[in-house]
């Protein structure tokens, strides 16, 4: 009877398009910008009517707190608003998906238990640890081990059936990696992006509160302040907004790399124990 393939952990594995992600974020960013911070409840705007929205009224109404004048910045705030919710997102997937490259169980405790199951030569206990715990580990191990039980039979030199075990842990790490890594690129660009975004809001304001006071014809502070405070609400939303990416980044780039650390570990052990029992 032919031998059935290996088992392969089941359960989330990522969000494949990290663009509908972005989109969606942006549409709850432009909601918030325009229903939440825009509501005239933040403005001094005693007498309005019609919609209850700053966006739908006159531009001229005063920020009456830290939400109104974070409005007031402009255009750039849903886009910075758009990236720090896309961190958000994505590192909750992320936090889901290596979950379960990682397995239902700890990584540590697998580890050692193929070990042990492999110093006894106890090769099914091994398969049986690996389809318990399955993840992206033990996907590769138990692809390692299938090919382990083949190369027991195989009439060629010694140096060919560890070369083909080896390159039976490359192939299937490879496989898992994608899974591991998908949208951290699009992590690591905001880690950038957001404070760029953030300065070229600080410059935009910046150059509308100098504009402005120059058509006066006067220095008025209060304006002057009022326009500063605007422009660096957005320095402080694209910094906020790069330090959540740095944090994600390095956090989910750490977990995977103790993954791959582990992958390599059981790899070279499933070699090793091969070239002592083959002697």
């Amino acid at each position: 009877a032919p031998k059935s393939a290996p088992k392969k952990s089941q359960g989330f594995t990522g969000i494949k398009s990290g663009f509908a992600v972005i989109i969606v974020c942006f549409i709850i960013a432009e909601c918030l910008y325009v229903f939440g911070a825009g509501h005239l409840s933040n403005f001094h705007a005693e007498g309005a009517t019609g919609v209850p929205f700053h966006f739908f009224q006159d531009q001229s109404y005063e920020p009456a707190g830290i939400v109104g004048t974070v409005y007031k910045g402009g255009f750039i705030v849903p886009i910075i608003w758009t990236l720090f919710i896309t961190v958000i997102a994505l590192a909750i997937e992320r936090a889901f998906a290596i979950g379960t490259a990682n397995g239902k169980g700890n990584l540590g405790k697998f580890a050692a238990a193929v070990k042990s199951a492999l110093k006894q030569g106890d090769l099914a206990k091994a398969e049986e640890l690996c389809n318990k715990q399955q993840g992206s580990v033990a996907n590769v191990v138990l692809a390692a081990l299938t090919e382990y039980k083949k190369q027991q039979t195989t009439d060629v030199e010694l140096e060919k059936k560890v070369l083909a075990i080896q390159k039976t842990v490359e192939e299937a790490t490879a496989l898992e990696m994608p899974m591991m890594q998908e949208n951290l690129p699009i992590i690591g660009t905001i880690v950038t992006l957001g404070t760029l975004m953030g300065l070229l809001g600080t410059v935009m304001g910046m150059i509308k509160s100098f504009s402005a006071m120059a058509g006066e014809g006067g220095a008025d502070s209060s304006a002057l302040s009022v326009g500063i405070s605007e422009a660096l609400v957005n320095t402080a939303s694209g910094i906020a907004t790069g330090a959540a990416a740095v944090i994600a980044y390095n956090y989910f780039t750490n977990k995977i790399d103790r993954l791959t650390f582990a992958i390599d570990e059981l790899g070279f052990t499933i070699v090793e124990t091969f070239k002592t029992t083959q002697k």
